[in-house]
């Protein structure tokens, strides 16, 4: 999609780098862009992409946000902030509506817009030395209603309100603390547990993976479920790999899964 947003496929799981390491991967209106493009297009792929890595170019940074340097050109008035705000709210939009599940591999900072990505991720990864935190109260910054919603499903009304009203850099064992994340590992060992992590999700049935993305979003509006959606509990009943899995567990054998 771009330099700057890298795409690599390995079997099942597609990993998706913000790469412009030599600003520790801040973002600009145009990584953003292709982002959310690249999110759009594995959302529309078939089954054979069953687990999503996003991660950070290096050691040093999932993001730092977005790179304050662009804000004269792109973000300094409401009419500007507005155009990129769109933007911006497209491609978290693209998250929460992709159908794959995703893993966010954190190493080092994760802030402000980078939070904001890693936050519409299903699982986070950290490691010991990841900082996270959205200090935007001291640029003057709101993080917009749609923004957040992502952050309070994760940590809740008052802890969001926490981090945004003291915009304090906070360690790991406090993100693990906030739930902002679902693990902490050495620093060494991050990749290899975000892949771990990812690895198992693939060899899952991956419809039962779509279909529990979309059944647990879907509980997150208290309107009462209609007849089709209660009937959809019960589909995967019809599917190949329900009776692939369970001869499988009745022959003590690993399952491989087709995604039908």
């Amino acid at each position: 999609m771009s330099d700057l947003i890298r795409i690599e496929r390995d079997g099942f799981i597609t990993t998706v780098e913000l790469h412009r390491p030599d600003k520790l991967n801040a973002l600009t209106k145009s990584m953003w862009q292709h982002l959310g493009n690249s999110i759009e297009q594995l959302s529309t792929e078939d089954i054979q992409v069953r687990c999503i890595v996003v991660r950070g170019a290096g050691n040093k940074s999932f993001s730092p946000g977005n790179d304050i340097g662009e804000f004269e050109d792109e973000r300094s008035n409401v009419d500007q902030a507005r155009a990129y705000g769109a933007i911006m709210n497209r491609t978290l939009a693209a998250f929460r509506n992709c159908p794959v599940p995703i893993v966010a591999m954190i190493k080092g900072v994760c802030v402000g817009g980078g939070l904001e990505i890693a936050a519409v991720c299903d699982i986070r990864v950290c490691g010991e030395s990841s900082r996270f935190g959205i200090p935007i109260n001291r640029l003057g910054l709101v993080m917009a209603p749609t923004e957040l919603e992502a952050l309070i499903d994760i940590v809740g009304r008052a802890t969001a309100l926490e981090i945004l009203l003291e915009g304090q850099i906070f360690d790991a064992k406090e993100a693990l603390a906030k739930g902002l994340v679902h693990r902490i590992v050495p620093d060494n060992d991050v990749e290899d547990a975000a892949y771990i992590t990812a690895r198992r999700i693939a060899e899952g049935a991956p419809l039962v993976a779509r279909w529990h993305k979309k059944f647990v979003a879907r509980l997150a509006d208290p309107t009462p479920l209609s007849t089709e959606e209660i009937e959809e509990g019960y589909a995967c009943y019809d599917t190949e790999d329900f009776r692939i899995g369970y001869q499988a567990f009745l022959k003590k054998t690993k399952p491989e899964f087709i995604g039908r």
